[in-house]
């Protein structure tokens, strides 16, 4: 019975037959052929500084999933489905340390997370009809702006001044979580970033309460990316689990951090995250143009 289900010509219809689980159970889907041990502590001590910079500001995909790509054996959706594993614990050890110390308010956190889930599905689908390259262009110059806006503002974030009250300020609220979970689903970096952005800029959070109901939000978009992932086959567990047991240090240090140094550090790790996400982005934009060759 194990040869057959092992069997290269047995692959095919065992996958035909959604029967997902029995690869789980044997190596083909725990860690990519050929991985050596300084790879895989490599990966894991990136996915702790991840953990930390996610929870403070997001961004952490930025670190995670640029070591994944340089996997051997592991190819792109592999990285992103391994790198949405690995976020997921992290993000959900952040929620639960923000959601005891900070106590969000629930009412707001929880319908964007709502729709942000979905809007995540909704990009992964234009995703597949679209390519990322279209987007990348508008959301540099989207961030440079904010980036310059908030720069120029030093108090802006330092204390809570909503500018919009009850029903408008939750489906403000809502808007932005399934536009910002769209963005998550066809493109990804700095999903935590963005959402930390909108809540500071346009509902008047301070930088602490936007972490906290950044965090929850995101939850929901790497719960939306995993829901289609993982039929696919296409999670690496043994890597995934193994980051994400680093990545859920990294976020409950990362959480305790920015909780203890206040706004004004927050703020400060903002811009810089940001400011390594334009470069990245603004690299990635222009080497598709052929600026830099190629």
């Amino acid at each position: 019975m194990g040869d057959e289900l092992t069997h290269p010509a047995n692959r095919g219809c065992r996958r035909a037959h959604s029967s997902y689980i029995v690869e789980v159970l044997s190596l083909e889907v725990w860690f990519p052929e050929g991985m050596g041990l300084e790879v895989l502590i490599l990966v894991m001590v990136v996915a702790l500084a991840a953990g930390w910079v996610d929870a403070v500001v997001g961004g952490g995909g930025l670190l995670q999933l640029p070591a994944l790509l340089l996997v051997p054996g592991l190819a792109p959706v592999q990285a992103l489905a391994t790198n949405k594993l690995s976020s997921i614990f992290g993000t959900a050890t952040a929620s639960v340390t923000f959601i005891r110390r900070i106590k969000p308010d629930m009412r707001t956190a929880l319908p964007m997370a709502g729709l942000a889930l979905a809007g995540s599905f909704g990009g992964a689908a234009v995703a597949t009809i679209l390519p990322p390259q279209v987007f990348k262009p508008i959301i540099v110059a989207a961030m440079l702006a904010v980036a310059i806006f908030v720069a120029v503002r030093p108090n802006m974030g330092a204390a809570t001044s909503l500018r919009f009250q009850q029903r408008r300020h939750l489906v403000v609220a809502s808007a932005m979580g399934l536009g910002i979970g769209f963005y998550d689903g066809i493109l990804g970096p700095g999903t935590g970033t963005f959402l930390i952005i909108a809540l500071v800029s346009v509902l008047g959070y301070d930088f602490i309460q936007s972490s906290a109901k950044a965090k929850i939000v995101n939850l929901a978009t790497n719960l939306g990316a995993l829901a289609l992932f993982i039929p696919t086959g296409s999670v690496m567990w043994g890597l995934g689990l193994s980051m994400a047991a680093m990545n859920m240090v990294g976020g409950y240090l990362g959480s305790r951090t920015a909780i203890a140094k206040g706004s004004g550090f927050v703020r400060g790790v903002f811009l810089a995250v940001v400011g390594v996400l334009i470069l990245k982005l603004g690299f990635d934009v222009l080497s598709e143009w052929g600026v830099f060759g190629g």
